[in-house]
């Protein structure tokens, strides 16, 4: 088994969740009394939320590297970043250390193409949904991507910040992603990719008609698979 490093702490709900899946699988794949080897390094999360809303992208490019040259120094022989939002710097944090990363973008596509879908629509931060690192990832594997009207944008990216950041959960929320949801749907996206990672604590598939695709579990059983 090879042990994964995760960079994590953004947030630490969401990291949670992680660590919860990657145990979870690794013990029902392996038995007995299995777990993951596993390294975190958990950021403290205001810092990064901080930088993000003020556009210092540079400033957290290097953070993200130290952060995992640190893991890789610590044994881990493959890397997470347990977000959707820092995959905007993801390759130039897998150019500094030797050890693989697996990008989330690119595990998600997988599934999406499996289902034989090629247009979905993206949940996100603002940052994942309006800037084009994520969606050009997807566009590299042939897959149309969607993203909500302007004040829609503004609903979510505030539900993440303000709630689910730090583990509230409200109904009303959930009710909003789902009518913005259903107007992806009626706009053509087949599936939508809750890109971020804390979206999940809010929908699941049992919410919504058309696939859903938790990018947080899909990265996690991603991670199990190459360790084993």
């Amino acid at each position: 088994m090879k042990t994964i490093g995760l960079i994590g702490g953004m947030s630490w709900e969401s990291t949670a969740v992680y660590y919860e899946i990657i145990n979870k699988e690794i013990n029902k794949r392996l038995g007995g009394v299995h777990s993951g080897k596993i390294v975190l390094y958990s950021f403290d999360f205001e810092e990064i939320e901080k930088l993000q809303h003020e556009g210092k992208w540079n400033e957290l490019t290097h953070k993200l590297i130290d952060a995992a040259q640190k893991l890789e120094k610590a044994g881990a022989e493959l890397i997470l970043i347990c977000t959707n939002t820092m995959h905007k710097m993801f390759d130039e944090v897998a150019s500094n250390v030797s050890c693989p990363m697996i990008h989330i973008a690119d595990a998600t596509a997988e599934e999406i193409k499996k289902m034989g879908l090629s247009k979905v629509g993206l949940l996100g931060t603002k940052f994942t949904m309006e800037q084009d690192f994520y969606r050009e990832r997807f566009r590299q594997h042939g897959i149309e991507t969607l993203i909500p009207e302007p004040d829609e944008r503004e609903i979510i990216h505030s539900v993440i910040y303000n709630e689910l950041v730090i583990g509230l959960i409200r109904d009303e929320s959930r009710q909003e992603f789902i009518r913005i949801i259903n107007k992806l749907h009626e706009r053509g996206a087949q599936g939508v990719v809750l890109g971020c990672t804390e979206i999940p604590l809010l929908i699941k598939q049992e919410h919504i008609d058309i696939p859903v695709f938790d990018t947080t579990k899909i990265h996690a059983l991603k991670a199990v698979e190459l360790a084993l």
